[in-house]
């Protein structure tokens, strides 16, 4: 029985693998280039056609939507360092004077074909092509080698679908929600109890260092985007886009008032230093708020990278009962904060700022804000590619009209009488 377990357990690791997209990203690449090299075999007089794998590996992009936006600049740029290299071996062949003049040619012809971005490919190209070309008659068959390249990394990219990187981008997006939640844990221990202004500008810090953990969720983020654009593998493409998106949006919007709270916290903190924040009871009371926030925000992120209905609707719920609680607790909060403001007329404004920043929290995660702004945002995107694309946009109504004409006829995907 624990052989069967272990099994068991083995086999998940293994199809968990499978499906991870660095994998099948890495299996892509290596299937591509070994293709080419097989065409090159049989087509190149070369022994050892090495610049076709070569040319598909530099090809072979992450996403099906930059394969078709970019795959011709980078194949342009590719074939033209491939040109470069050739010319370099048939006149001079690689020296280190030669190759620093090679790397100054590709710069300057790169900007000339005008490859955009792609200008540093064409040098690593001719680069490394250079350094796989003899000088003679033969080197002339990189070109035919570089074309099949270019021909299976562009075919696998289409024949086989890329990775999707959404679950990444969730993780990464789950973690960001994790972070803010403790610290938004800390804060609220700290403001129950005597608080140094040190400590309390230590928070301030922590805040501001989120701005890098951002950052990095959103070229997460930006990476699963592009991977839903155009892939044959991915239904609603749009949608998952929209609200994985608006999402990191209010997570981010959330982020910048937790950093102005932790600035109201630390001018406090030196304003009554060495006396506590607040007094006992309005530091316990927003101790707890803080919690209850801290727990909506890991329930929203949930929420937004949850795909599957029944999940999503369980996670709406919850998400609903932890603001319901956080609401009230806000209120308790807000009649201590202004009991408190009456005493310290000195520092109401500050005292009136903790509350201000607490309710945009509250209300940035509310469900009805969030659908709104998801609307919203589908509403502007809709329209944008409506705009950018009028015939492809008209062709899929006409489709989804001949679809729901289809199904009203047939009776497929309705009600059963």
């Amino acid at each position: 029985m624990r052989e069967v377990r272990e099994w068991t357990a083995h086999a998940k690791r293994i199809m968990h693998k499978r499906r991870d997209p660095a994998v099948v990203q890495t299996v892509r690449s290596a299937f591509a280039a070994t293709i080419a090299y097989v065409i090159a075999l049989r087509l190149s007089p070369e022994a050892a056609p090495l610049t076709a794998p070569l040319t598909a590996l530099l090809v072979v992009q992450v996403t099906l939507y930059a394969t078709l936006t970019n795959g011709f600049r980078r194949v342009n740029a590719v074939v033209t360092g491939v040109l470069v290299a050739i010319a370099f071996s048939l006149l001079v062949g690689l020296t280190w004077w030669s190759l620093a003049l090679l790397l100054v040619a590709s710069l300057v012809v790169g900007r000339l074909v005008r490859v955009e971005e792609y200008v540093p490919e064409v040098a690593i190209s001719a680069m490394l092509v250079l350094g796989v070309t003899t000088v003679g008659d033969t080197a002339w068959a990189r070109v035919v080698e570089t074309l099949i390249g270019a021909v299976v990394g562009l075919g696998c990219n289409l024949l086989l679908a890329p990775p999707v990187w959404v679950e990444e981008a969730g993780a990464s997006i789950e973690g960001l929600a994790r972070r803010l939640r403790q610290l938004m844990l800390r804060m609220g221990e700290e403001a129950a109890g005597r608080t140094p202004a040190d400590l309390a500008a230590e928070r301030l810090h922590e805040a501001r260092r989120l701005d890098h953990d951002i950052v990095e969720v959103d070229a997460a983020l930006r990476q699963a985007e592009d991977s839903l654009r155009l892939n044959p593998r991915v239904r609603e493409g749009l949608l998952h886009r929209v609200v994985l998106r608006t999402g990191l949006d209010t997570l981010e919007i959330c982020t910048v008032v937790l950093r102005v709270l932790a600035r109201s916290l630390t001018d406090l903190a030196k304003r009554r230093e060495p006396e506590p924040l607040f007094e006992a009871e309005t530091g316990a009371a927003l101790e707890q708020l803080l919690s209850e926030i801290a727990d909506a925000v890991v329930s929203f992120a949930v929420l937004v990278t949850t795909h599957l209905s029944t999940s999503a609707e369980s996670a709406e719920e919850r998400l609903a009962a932890e603001l319901r609680t956080a609401a009230s607790t806000r209120d308790k909060l807000a009649l201590l904060l202004r009991e408190e403001a009456g005493r310290e007329t000195r520092h109401w404004q500050l005292l009136g700022a903790v509350l201000t920043e607490v309710n945009r929290i509250l209300d940035e995660l509310d469900t009805e804000h969030r659908t709104r702004r998801l609307l919203e945002e589908l509403d502007r995107v809709s329209r944008e590619q409506r705009a950018r694309m009028p015939r492809l946009t008209r062709l899929r109504e006409r489709l989804g009209v001949q679809e729901q004409m289809w199904r009203s006829r047939t009776g497929v995907g309705g009600r059963s009488r």
